[in-house]
């Protein structure tokens, strides 16, 4: 089951941490301004790494996980 794999919630948390990071550059480009400016493509770095991570995790869980049902 899924509720009792430590790796599924880590792929949770990786794909929040995608999905929180993403808010805050969504967020950051429709106000605009100077923290747009400043921040925008430090965000879309960040986002762009942790996504990699995630589909990453998501890779190795199924690679480990395909033959346990």
């Amino acid at each position: 089951m899924l509720a009792n794999d430590p790796l599924f919630y880590v792929v949770l948390a990786a794909l929040f941490a995608v999905f929180a990071i993403l808010m805050v550059g969504i967020g950051g480009f429709g106000r605009g301004g100077e923290f747009n400016r400043r921040h925008a493509n430090r965000i879309m770095r960040y986002r762009i790494a942790a996504q990699a991570f995630a589909v990453v995790l998501i890779l190795l869980f199924v690679w480990l996980r395909r033959g346990a049902i």
